[in-house]
């Protein structure tokens, strides 16, 4: 069995779904769909129960699944660890972030410490106000952004992560008996202004200054880090469009979260200064794209009061 096979396999046998499969591994459906029917046909058994809405494993394919995968994991390990011999990957990386997202960024982590024994990484914040500092200032290696990135001193790497957005408004706010809300819905209401500091490309893609129909956004008060934002929009003094992880791991009594039913989703993606890329920042950036993209579940489908 090819190693193309088998990661086409285990990732099928994950995801249960051809085209999540397709799509994470960038191939067709129907290349899934003969990989799998090869591998049957080898074993002379189904590996997976089929109809119209679901995907199963049979009990020959979870054997299957829990003998190859351990040796999948130690070709991989193997792979990565001579791969970062050869770029001379070493040393602890630098990687800055905002809030919580260090906990979603978790699976990459582990990965790239499990296939670089000889690396780490820790975890340093930054705040929205003060987006590209510390990369200029060579106090970390790499940030998780999101996108876009126009900077030219700046090399976007691959996107991480991807989420749904929401609308933080006061929990006694007209709109907070509704389910959902719109980007529409910003022309009607002050929405926080960041203070100055990030571009303003960078801002006006999480909070535009115009609706889709062309009408201006009105500006509220601004806000210097995310606790002011929180307290701002609790006090009625604004609304603010926020990513959707903050309703799980942001909590106040007087504040409620509304999905954004129709807003762009965001992309969060590895950025580092050009000048400063090293093997090290190769080798994590590696990982993260063998990982690929991963979308942060955010039950932005239920609304959410914190």
């Amino acid at each position: 069995m090819e190693l193309r096979d088998i990661e086409i396999f285990l990732t099928l046998a994950e995801e249960l779904h051809f085209g999540r499969t397709a799509e994470q591994l960038h191939v067709s459906t129907a290349r899934v769909s003969q990989s799998i029917k090869k591998q049957e046909r080898r074993v002379g058994a189904a590996l997976f129960d089929r109809t119209s809405r679901t995907v199963t494993l049979t009990a020959i394919g979870c054997r299957l699944r829990d003998d190859l995968r351990q040796g999948y994991d130690l070709i991989q390990a193997g792979l990565a660890r001579a791969t970062a011999a050869g770029l001379g990957a070493s040393g602890t990386l630098r990687l800055g972030v905002m809030g919580a997202l260090g906990n979603e960024l978790r699976p990459v982590i582990d990965a790239f410490r499990a296939r670089h024994l000889e690396c780490d990484v820790r975890l340093q914040e930054f705040h929205f106000t003060d987006a590209f500092t510390l990369l200029r200032e060579n106090a970390v290696d790499v940030q998780l952004m999101w996108l876009p990135i126009r900077e030219p001193d700046m090399s976007v790497g691959p996107v991480t992560l991807t989420e749904g957005r929401v609308l933080a408004i006061a929990a006694d706010h007209p709109m907070a008996v509704e389910k959902a809300a719109s980007m529409e819905d910003l022309g009607d209401h002050p929405v926080l202004a960041p203070a100055a500091g990030p571009p303003d490309y960078w801002i006006e893609a999480m909070a535009p200054s115009r609706t889709p129909s062309g009408r201006p956004v009105p500006r509220g008060p601004a806000a210097k880090t995310f606790h002011e934002v929180l307290s701002l929009v609790a006090s009625g003094q604004g609304v603010c469009p926020l990513n959707a992880h903050v309703a799980r791991y942001y909590t106040h009594p007087d504040i409620v979260f509304l999905p954004i039913l129709d807003a762009s989703p965001t992309e969060w993606a590895l950025v580092w200064r050009t000048g400063a890329e090293s093997p090290l920042i190769r080798a994590f950036a590696g990982t993260a794209r063998q990982i690929g993209p991963r979308p942060i579940n955010d039950h932005s489908s239920d609304r959410a009061r914190a």
